[in-house]
């Protein structure tokens, strides 16, 4: 069983920045694209950001030009660098991996708590 492990949440003021990691214990044909869902309050869980071993990203449009995804294939470790960080952006963040962009997630991570205030 594949497990994701994330660290980098944190509570901070609009305008700050945090970076996300997430490890995945291996690699699969279901960690070919990782990344991240995020899940506000009364909401339902959406997709961020999500990235291909090869380098293709998907990002959802409120994030574009504020959060960077990124991932070290050696290391099965994806992150996301937020900045610019709004109080939209507040809610929990899952690690995700699926086989591919189109794919739903097979695995998830425990999630990280990110906090904005105005």
């Amino acid at each position: 069983q594949v497990q994701l492990v994330e660290s980098g949440g944190g509570f901070l003021q609009a305008g700050g920045s945090l970076r996300l990691t997430c490890t995945a214990s291996q690699y699969t044909s279901n960690t070919n694209t990782m990344g991240w869902y995020r899940q506000a309050p009364g909401k339902q869980r959406e997709l961020v950001a999500m990235i291909t071993t090869a380098g293709r990203i998907n990002y959802v449009d409120s994030v574009k030009g504020r959060f960077t995804i990124s991932r070290d294939n050696a290391k099965n470790t994806v992150y996301l660098q937020m900045n610019s960080l709004e109080p939209e952006d507040t809610g929990v963040y899952y690690c995700a991996g699926a086989r591919s962009l189109l794919s739903p997630p097979r695995y998830w991570g425990q999630g990280t708590q990110v906090t904005v205030s105005s």
